[in-house]
């Protein structure tokens, strides 16, 4: 199958490890040129070896998205013309959503919502002149329905998927679709730190609240990041090109919504 994305240039968000290392490389091996973004430089260059490489041209930008004018500053300075966005974000730290502090959901905010838009700002012209435009934004099942214990993220989580809903709606007709990925328990750091927390308040060990939470999907086990890299990569496609404006779990049966 031919996806189309020879010679396509790609942004990709929280590129140095987990579900933004795997698109990063799966989207390089059909063919596009990719820019990685993550804040730690030698992370990033560590992948940038390991993309595959065709002829094709890679690049990494290193930028913290606790600081959207500084993200802004160094988009305004790079001279490529982008055809797929890749949004992705660390989650914002566990907790009850009572307990949160007004700092946090500003945190939060910024780098979820706020550095999304800088990005989509800066990226949407060039697209609009391609006639070629995917926007992916790496979310999570929250936006369907809400886990326990991450207040701040269930909250962020909804407000970047209604604001990429909208943006759907606004682009679509200029050949640009803006979908969501809502990943489930998938095998990253991210995860290692859910379950240890889970561990710690409730006083079981680590293997017992991953078993759990394996059997809490229907697939009885958790996602490998490639797994969920390969539907983004799909949706970057030229074959997506009708799919506009949808979530979609990859969580194997996890979320009781159809």
């Amino acid at each position: 199958m031919n996806l189309g994305l020879q010679n396509k240039n790609a942004l990709v968000c929280g590129s140095t490890q987990g579900i933004g290392r795997a698109t990063a490389i799966s989207l390089a091996a059909e063919g596009a040129n990719v820019t990685l973004v993550a804040r730690n430089e030698e992370k990033l260059k560590a992948v940038l070896a390991e993309l595959p490489n065709n002829n094709q041209h890679h690049y990494y930008l290193v930028a913290d998205f606790t600081d959207p004018e500084d993200l802004k500053r160094k988009m305004e300075a790079i001279n490529i013309s982008f055809h797929i966005l890749i949004n992705n974000t660390g989650g914002p730290a566990g907790g009850p959503v009572f307990n949160a502090s007004l700092d946090e959901f500003e945190r939060a905010f910024t780098m979820h919502l706020k550095c999304n838009h800088v990005l989509v700002q800066a990226l949407v012209p060039g697209m609009k002149n391609a006639g070629y435009g995917r926007i992916i934004n790496i979310i999570s099942t929250s936006v369907k329905q809400p886990l326990d214990g991450l207040g701040v993220s269930n909250t962020i989580r909804g407000a970047v998927a209604n604001w990429s809903k909208t943006m759907a709606n606004e682009l679509g007709q200029f050949g640009i679709t803006v979908n969501n990925v809502l990943p489930g328990a998938t095998e990253t750091e991210r995860l290692n730190e859910i379950i240890q927390n889970k561990a710690n308040k409730t006083g079981k060990n680590a293997e017992e609240v991953a078993e759990a939470m394996k059997n809490a999907a229907p697939a009885k086990r958790f996602a490998k990041p490639e797994e969920t890299a390969a539907v983004v990569t799909f949706l970057a496609s030229e074959l997506a090109g009708y799919i506009n404006g949808i979530n979609l779990p990859v969580d194997g049966g996890r979320t009781k919504s159809l």
